[in-house]
């Protein structure tokens, strides 16, 4: 299994956007085989940042999915970003 997880930092005042236009993507990821989770949400206590967590069954799941990865509107709005992939056996 692959646990993605980490966060993306943002302009604050852009937050909302960025995750509105992320909605379509999330969406097809949950619908992806492979897929046991993928979720980018809101930070509490943070206004420019953004949780992502993602669970696959294996890197090949991912990589079926992750395709080319964020729009470039969406990737010129990420300031920062700190997303590790763990590899979890079991």
């Amino acid at each position: 299994m692959i646990i993605v997880a980490g966060a993306l930092h943002v302009d604050p005042a852009g937050r909302e956007n960025y995750l509105t236009g992320c909605v379509e993507a999330v969406r097809q990821a949950r619908a992806s085989d492979g897929c046991r989770d993928f979720a980018l949400s809101p930070d509490l206590l943070d206004a420019g940042r953004i949780n992502v967590f993602e669970c696959w069954d294996s890197e090949a799941h991912l990589q079926r999915f992750r395709g080319s990865g964020p729009s470039e509107d969406q990737q010129h709005a990420i300031r920062s970003a700190d997303v590790r992939e763990y590899h979890v056996g079991g």
